[in-house]
C-alpha cells in the first residue's frame, strides 16, 4: 500500500547531524514514513544508522551526485503521495507536517510547499534558506520574506498566513510525487544549491501553485555540509542562478536579461577583489566559465521546457530589481518593497 507521505533524508557525512535530529523526526513524523539515504558518507554514518535505528528504512546511493541526483536516486525507489526533502539539519515539532499535507491535500494543484523556516540558533529569527517563502526578481535574483540577501527579520507574526510564493526552500520541501516525476525532478547539473528554485520555477511554468504555510514551522541550522563563506558556495550560487534564469524566463527581454545579469555579475566578483576576497572573486569567473561551457545544454533544456509550458508563470516575481533596492535603496525587509510591484 502507498505510503501518504515519505519523509527523506539526505545524508552526507552528517552522523552528528542524525545523532541530534533524528530522534525528534521519529517522534513527530508517526503519519510518515521517514527514511535517510546516504550519499556515499565517509563517516559511520551507515553503521550508526544500522545499529540504533535499524527501524529507519536506509537507502545507500551508489555515488555522490550532490543534492539533486542524491535526491532523484533516492526518490526512484519511494512510493508515496507526498515526497518531504528534509535538510538534516533541520529540528521539527510536533504536528510540522499534518499542516502542510492538509494544505496540499485541499487543492491538486499546489505542488510544491513549505513551512515556516527558523534560525535553529535564533529561535524567533527567520532562517537564510527560505525564511517565510522564496521569491525571485526580475533579473533572477532570489530572496524571501523574513529574509533578503544578508539581513534577517524577527518573527513576531508578520508572515503568519498562507500564500502562494515562487519558490519553496530544499531545506524542508513538501512536493507532490507525482509532479515532482512529471516535472523530471531536480536538475542534476546544478548538483547543489537553487535546484529546487528551479524545480519549482518549472512546475509553476506547469501551471502548478507553490505555497508557504505557516501553521508547521521547523528550526534550522543551516551551512551543514558547505559553509556560507566558502568559495565553492559562491561558484554554485552563481553558476546556477545563470543556469536558473536560462531554462525558465519567459521569452520577452530574455537575451537582454541575461546581459544585464552577466554584468551585474561582473560588478559583483569586482566587489569580491576590492574588498580583498580573492577566492570569491575567481569563483565568480569559474562560474562563469562553467556555465559558458555548458551554455548548449542549457538552452536545449530551454527548447524542450518551452514545449511544456502552459503560460509563464508571473506569480510572486519582484518586478524589480531586489540588488537596486537592497543595495541602493535600503530596503532590507520583505514589507518595505512596493507590494504592486509583484506580479499576480
Amino acid at each position: 500500500m502507498k505510503q501518504k507521505t515519505a519523509v527523506v533524508i539526505l545524508n552526507w557525512n552528517g552522523k552528528g547531524f542524525l545523532e541530534r535530529f533524528l530522534p525528534n523526526v521519529l517522534l513527530h513524523s508517526k503519519s510518515a514514513e521517514v527514511i535517510v539515504a546516504d550519499n556515499c558518507s565517509q563517516d559511520d554514518s551507515v553503521s550508526f544508522l544500522k545499529r540504533n535505528y535499524p527501524q529507519v528504512r536506509l537507502i545507500q546511493n551508489s555515488s555522490n551526485g550532490g543534492f539533486a541526483k542524491g535526491y532523484n536516486d533516492a526518490l526512484n525507489g519511494v512510493e508515496a503521495e507526498y515526497f518531504v526533502l528534509l535538510n538534516s539539519d533541520v529540528e521539527v515539532g510536533p504536528d510540522w507536517i499534518e499542516p502542510v499535507i492538509a494544505l496540499m491535500d485541499s487543492d491538486s494543484k499546489i505542488a510544491a510547499a513549505q513551512p515556516k523556516i527558523l534560525s535553529y540558533s535564533h529561535r524567533n529569527r527567520f532562517e537564510y534558506a527560505g525564511a517565510a517563502g522564496g521569491f525571485i526578481d526580475k533579473f533572477g535574483y532570489p530572496f524571501c520574506r523574513g529574509r533578503i540577501f544578508d539581513s534577517f527579520e524577527n518573527d513576531h507574526g508578520q508572515y503568519d498566513d498562507t500564500r502562494e510564493v515562487h519558490w519553496a526552500t530544499g531545506a524542508c520541501l513538501f512536493v507532490r510525487a507525482d509532479a515532482y516525476r512529471e516535472a523530471g525532478g531536480l536538475d542534476e547539473d546544478f548538483f547543489a544549491h537553487m535546484e529546487e528554485i528551479d524545480l519549482c520555477w518549472r512546475l509553476k511554468n506547469k501551471g502548478y501553485k507553490v505555497m508557504y504555510c505557516s501553521d508547521s514551522t521547523v528550526f534550522h541550522v543551516g551551512a551543514g555540509t558547505l559553509a556560507k563563506n566558502s568559495p565553492r558556495k559562491t561558484f554554485l550560487n552563481f553558476r546556477n542562478n545563470l543556469i536558473l534564469l536560462c531554462k525558465n524566463h519567459a521569452h520577452r527581454f530574455f537575451w537582454v536579461k541575461l546581459l544585464l545579469r552577466m554584468t551585474m555579475d561582473g560588478l559583483a566578483g569586482l566587489k569580491f577583489l576590492v574588498s580583498g576576497d580573492a577566492d570569491h572573486f575567481v569563483a565568480v569567473l569559474k562560474a562563469h566559465k562553467s556555465f559558458y561551457s555548458g551554455f548548449r545544454n542549457t538552452l536545449e533544456k530551454r527548447r524542450k521546457l518551452k514545449l511544456e509550458v502552459k503560460v509563464y508563470s508571473t506569480s510572486a516575481i519582484y518586478d524589480h530589481s531586489i540588488v537596486a533596492d537592497y543595495y541602493f535603496r535600503g530596503k532590507h525587509k520583505f514589507s518595505e518593497l512596493p507590494a504592486d510591484r509583484f506580479k499576480k
